[in-house]
């Protein structure tokens, strides 16, 4: 009798375009969000910008199940214990994450949090019983080198607080994980109403005076920006996952750090570092052949 985990071995041709196209769209809204935070954040605080993103969420979804009722039923969450479980996490992570900024190297963080997918890869197989194929292996070791090769971080990633963001990435090893398991029960609406719903009040909970005072003409974009990229690139994100296993969409995410270095060589004028083309080409070829052995397996 074959193990239990090796049932999730093969995903269909169509679920493998889906994760594709979902993916893509989600790191293209992962993309517009930075520019936003960015254009906001001489302004605003980073509680105070995810609050309008919060915020904006939980009205606009409202809105959708106003206008369709059969999305209603999303806004009773069959899971509520596991709602909470993700969205406790992902918001100390992410409040975590933005504290190690203070303390290391930009380039020493990136590479310590992208060690997520490897964690994302090991956590699956006893959580999701999800099977570590040889595609998947080398997406992950051929992409976190890819990694490695743009960021290259020095001594600093000996630091002490370098802990701090190898929790981080554990973390957000773990979101994903119980997001994986939300798809299997919640619609994706849900997920993203009570992901939004949640993290309003915690985000609140560190934004001092009415912040919203100070919101110009100038901000607007940026606004659009951070609401409908926020909105959008989580639920990008868990249709990802609700189409294929979770140690096969997260690889995928490392093509954020190429995609971002082109954002701001585009739009900032920062100078792109030959390096970066070197790592990109092993996290795409990483990815390629884990795509061409899934299709095959599918």
């Amino acid at each position: 009798m074959k193990p239990r985990h090796i049932a999730r071995s093969a995903v269909p041709h169509r679920s493998i375009l889906a994760v594709v196209l979902w993916m893509s769209g989600a790191l293209l809204s992962f993309s517009a969000t930075a520019v936003a935070v960015r254009a906001l954040s001489p302004t605003f605080s980073v509680f105070e910008i995810l609050s309008v993103r919060n915020a904006a969420g939980v009205l606009i979804l409202l809105t959708f199940a106003f206008i369709k009722p059969e999305l209603r039923s999303g806004l009773k969450p069959r899971r509520f214990t596991l709602h909470l479980a993700r969205n406790v996490l992902h918001f100390a992570s992410t409040d975590a994450w933005a504290y190690s900024l203070t303390l290391l190297p930009l380039a020493t963080v990136f590479a310590l949090e992208f060690t997520t997918p490897a964690w994302v890869a090991l956590l699956a197989i006893p959580l999701l019983h999800e099977r570590m194929n040889r595609g998947r292996l080398v997406a992950v070791v051929l992409g976190f080198a890819g990694v490695l090769i743009i960021l290259r971080p020095g001594v600093g990633t000996l630091q002490p607080a370098s802990l701090l963001v190898l929790a981080v990435a554990f973390t957000f090893a773990l979101v994903a994980i119980i997001t994986k398991r939300l798809t299997r029960t919640e619609s994706t609406f849900s997920i993203i109403f009570f992901m939004n719903l949640m993290q309003l009040p915690m985000n609140l909970a560190g934004v001092s005076g009415a912040f919203w005072l100070r919101i110009e003409p100038s901000h607007t974009l940026p606004l659009i920006g951070i609401c409908a990229g926020g909105l959008l690139s989580h639920y990008c994100l868990t249709n990802a996952y609700r189409h294929g296993d979770a140690s096969m969409v997260v690889p995928l995410d490392f093509l954020r750090i190429p995609l971002i270095a082109l954002v701001g060589w585009q739009l900032y004028h920062e100078p792109l570092d030959p390096y970066v083309f070197a790592g990109s080409a092993c996290i795409v070829a990483g990815l390629i052949y884990s795509l061409r052995r899934e299709a095959k397996a599918g």
